[in-house]
């Protein structure tokens, strides 16, 4: 068995955590606005890139980097900030990353020039980097009743949903009656509330207490070899993947993902230890969000551009057209919550990929005189219902049986792999609808409807495959079993 000092969970003074929450309610409240902004501000930019760019003069490219900054330094830097979580506090990390993200929201917001605005950007993603995996520890540490904990997932995961499936609506209600300026402005009032909130709600640790130290260099490495890997799927669909910037960024990423290897066998206190890898269940688990990582943002790319570009939707109809996507997330993790406890992580996330993966069939035979409510709206709904019922399984499995004082490692590692996976998934499936659109031998709505279904079609195939490595997944519900060194 592994040694649960190597796993960090030893008892012992110096090992002490942070209290309970004083109003558990209250905390999954907190979580749920603090996840649900940071997964917003990935997509609501998306509506109101037109009035950015006529406003700052913005190039193409520069616009791009609008949308891809953030998302750089926030996947970049998830591994870091779960470990400040487990270091310095989970209170201290949560009200951190809030005012540093509505310090650059702020920023953003008053932006007069383009760099100005993409700078604001990558600091809200370190922000949002902070705050996403300490607010997932904040529940698998504050509710710990497997069902309890189970359902306030579930909510969790619904709360980020929505705010990916909601991006392009408050983006085009705040753009549309305001001006872009406020889909950042509104980010300040909101953390103003949560950090309130969480001076309240949440228990700390004495003054000065830190468990450790952390991996300058390691966590130094981590990031640089995250980060470099996400700047290349960015740059392989901006420039080519053959492109010299592409292949710069990949060598950097194969480069300080080698010094980390290196550098964590060595350190004391490691930022990633390598034992938890050992842990089969954990390994799969983020394994398997990394492979699926992709489907769901690619199913709602291509019916966003299905929506406008071949039934004819404006942005703000086609952003109300996709909400009942959150909706279907809702409630596939909701049912995910009762059923984890009656099929167990390894069934119900099978049941929940099976179910995506119908859906995305049926999405994949869309065409040019598709009629919303049958060809979108019902597998659509569906499609989501069997992503929040096929999440949960993996993160109540991939934040269990590393002890309270890893969960922010195990809320990073997870975070990291669904984000990086997403990146390249996306990028991947992408690549997939535009070759089939080039060589379909169509043109115009046609030729676009039919890449779309292809990339649809690989989604579903993708989906499948994961369905198949879920056999690794743990049948029981409750603490994975450890793997033997």
């Amino acid at each position: 068995m592994i040694p649960a000092d190597s796993l960090g969970q030893t008892a012992g003074p110096a090992m002490t955590v942070d209290g309970p929450p004083r109003r558990p309610r209250l905390l999954l409240a907190i979580a749920c606005a603090a996840q649900f902004i940071c997964v917003l501000d990935a997509s609501i930019v998306n509506v109101a890139l037109p009035p950015i760019q006529e406003s700052l003069g913005l190039s193409a490219t520069g616009l791009q980097w609008v949308v891809s900054s953030y998302t750089l330094t926030f996947a970049g830097f998830l591994l870091l900030g779960g470990r400040v979580g487990d270091l310095w506090g989970r209170r201290r990390a949560f009200v951190g990353g809030l005012l540093l993200f509505a310090v650059a929201s702020l920023a953003a917001g008053l932006a007069q020039e383009g760099w100005q605005l993409v700078a604001a950007r990558f600091v809200q993603g370190v922000g949002g980097a902070v705050l996403v995996p300490t607010t997932l520890s904040l529940i698998t540490t504050g509710f710990t009743a497997p069902q309890a904990r189970a359902r306030a997932l579930s909510v969790l995961t619904a709360a980020a949903a929505a705010g990916g499936g909601l991006g392009g609506v408050f983006g085009g209600i705040l753009t549309g009656l305001l001006s872009w300026r406020w889909i950042f402005f509104v980010n300040v009032p909101l953390a103003a509330i949560l950090v309130v909130a969480a001076a309240w709600a949440l228990t700390g640790r004495a003054p000065g207490l830190v468990r450790g130290r952390l991996d300058l260099p390691g966590s130094l490495s981590v990031t640089a070899a995250t980060a470099a890997l996400v700047a290349t799927v960015i740059l392989g669909e901006e420039r080519g993947w053959l492109s010299a910037p592409a292949l710069l960024c990949l060598g950097v990423a194969a480069t300080a993902f080698a010094v980390f290897i290196l550098v964590e066998r060595r350190a004391e206190d490691p930022v990633v230890p390598l034992t938890v890898f050992r842990v089969r269940p954990v390994t799969v688990a983020n394994a398997l969000a990394a492979l699926v990582g992709g489907a769901l943002p690619a199913t709602m790319f291509f019916l966003t551009l299905y929506l406008q570009l071949v039934l004819g939707m404006d942005p703000l109809t086609a952003g109300l057209a996709l909400t009942p996507g959150a909706v279907g997330i809702a409630l596939g993790a909701r049912a995910a919550s009762r059923l984890i406890g009656r099929l167990g992580p390894r069934r119900t996330f099978m049941l929940g990929s099976l179910l995506s993966a119908g859906a995305l069939l049926w999405l994949s035979g869309i065409d040019v005189g598709g009629r919303y409510q049958w060809d979108v709206l019902a597998p659509l709904i569906l499609a989501m219902a069997g992503f929040g019922a096929a999440g949960l399984p993996l993160t109540v499995t991939a934040t269990s049986g590393l002890g309270e004082g890893r969960s922010g490692l195990a809320s990073g590692l997870l975070s990291a792999s669904r984000q990086v996976g997403s990146a390249i998934g996306l990028a991947t499936l992408v690549a997939v609808a535009s070759s089939w659109t080039v060589t379909s031998g169509l043109v115009g709505p046609a030729a676009l409807t039919r890449g779309f279904g292809a990339g649809l079609l690989c989604g579903a195939g993708l989906l499948c495959i994961a369905c198949l490595a879920a056999i690794a997944l743990p049948g029981r519900y409750g603490q994975p079993r450890r793997e033997p060194t």
